[in-house]
């Protein structure tokens, strides 16, 4: 059996995680707290959620379905070319899975935290019990929140056409992180209460272990992956044969150099990389995480706004020019991302960014083949950016009911 060294891991993240190609296909993954529109402050079951689900039948456009720990329903479009394929895609398989769930009293709830009903996990599977054994160990109410109770929509963009074209989008999709973190904000109630934070999501997140959820460095990305994935805590060392072994109190890095057993394999590898939570994590394409999921027919924006910047060049350029001046020359700091997380677009210096990356993301849609998804942008360009809010402001106006 081979077993690991630290070179391997730095290969790994440099042929796997970073694999350049030419850019241009999008995925998006919508996450949906689901509700009973009879019961709505108690959780769906599973088995009733699955085999609704299973009933309607398989999406006609090839997303895929899949649940979160506490029932949450994933649907996550195929990489396509564009934004406006993966939106149409993803559409008109939301609608086929929305329809049946409707019929039976359901209800997808676009939200980044569930405001009222408390966590129950209802998978069992092995990685989620864990899971759940790492975070209870950290203390407080966090990680179970974030597993069971938390929704996002991650959108899935190419990493690069050569090692060049990799770096500038590593380093733009990082700067472009609290901007679009703050202007799709929408979860400032918890437990029936506003937070004090518009993405109270963001911040469950950022405090359940800061060492697998804290941004990655936006220098060179393979080097700042691979240190990145060494100094993250090890929540778990699956074992076919036995138990797993659940918070070993390490660093990944420190067991592979410590000779501890049992030794790391290439799949202990995996089974890591896979349990790290940034906002921007690379997997043979860079997945965006921090954004709430949106309210119902607001998820396409984001969408269309993270593509348009990433990869139409004038976009990405007036981007670069707009994050520059927000983060100083540099990626955002710490501060940066909880100002993000707590004030949105309250925030001038947001608020202007925003701004800017919401109208060049509009005029370079219809030169990308999209735009059918002009309207919409603009629509919420008006409604939320151009008034220096983000939906979690609407929300609180309202006193949380939609």
């Amino acid at each position: 059996m081979a077993y690991l060294t630290e070179s391997d891991v730095h290969d790994y993240v440099n042929g796997i995680c970073f694999k350049t190609g030419p850019p241009g296909r999008v995925g998006v993954e919508t996450e949906w707290l689901v509700t009973d529109r009879h019961r709505p402050n108690l959780p769906v079951p599973l088995n009733r959620l699955s085999a609704l689900v299973d009933e309607a039948g398989p999406p006609p456009n090839g997303s895929v379905v899949t649940f979160e720990p506490g029932g949450q329903l994933e649907l996550s479009s195929p990489p396509l070319p564009g934004p406006a394929s993966a939106y149409s895609a993803l559409a008109t398989d939301l609608a086929h899975i929305e329809k049946h769930l409707n019929d039976a009293g359901l209800r997808l709830d676009g939200r980044g935290l569930d405001p009222h009903r408390t966590p129950v996990r209802q998978l069992s599977l092995p990685r989620y019990a864990a899971m759940e054994r790492y975070f209870d160990a950290g203390g407080g109410p966090s990680g179970r929140a974030m597993m069971c109770s938390t929704a996002s929509l991650q959108i899935c963009l190419d990493i690069g056409a050569d090692r060049a074209d990799v770096g500038r989008r590593w380093r733009l999709v990082h700067r472009l992180g609290p901007v679009l973190l703050a202007a799709f904000a929408n979860s400032p109630l918890w437990r029936g209460r506003p937070t004090g934070w518009r993405s109270t999501r963001w911040a469950v997140w950022a405090a359940i272990d800061s060492s697998r959820t804290r941004p990655a460095a936006a220098e060179d990305p393979v080097t700042a992956w691979t240190r990145y994935a060494l100094a993250a805590r090890l929540m778990a060392v699956p074992r076919a044969d036995g138990p797993w072994i659940v918070n070993p109190g390490l660093a990944f890095g420190a067991w592979l150099a410590g000779g501890h057993t049992p030794r790391l394999t290439p799949g202990d590898l995996e089974y890591h990389l896979s349990t790290l939570f940034p906002p921007v994590r690379p997997r043979g394409w860079l997945e965006l995480r921090m954004i709430d999921a949106p309210a119902g027919p607001w998820w396409p924006v984001p969408l269309a706004v993270a593509a348009a910047l990433v990869d139409d060049p004038a976009a990405a350029q007036a981007a670069t020019a707009a994050t520059d001046r927000l983060c100083g020359g540099t990626g955002p700091g710490r501060g940066l991302w909880l100002t993000a997380a707590r004030d949105a677009l309250t925030d001038p210096a947001l608020a202007a960014c925003a701004r800017a990356c919401f109208a060049a993301a509009s005029e370079a849609l219809a030169g990308m083949g999209a735009a059918r998804l002009v309207p919409m942008v603009d629509a919420y360009r008006e409604r939320f950016v151009e008034q220096g809010r983000c939906p979690a402001d609407e929300e609180l106006a309202y006193g949380g009911v939609r």
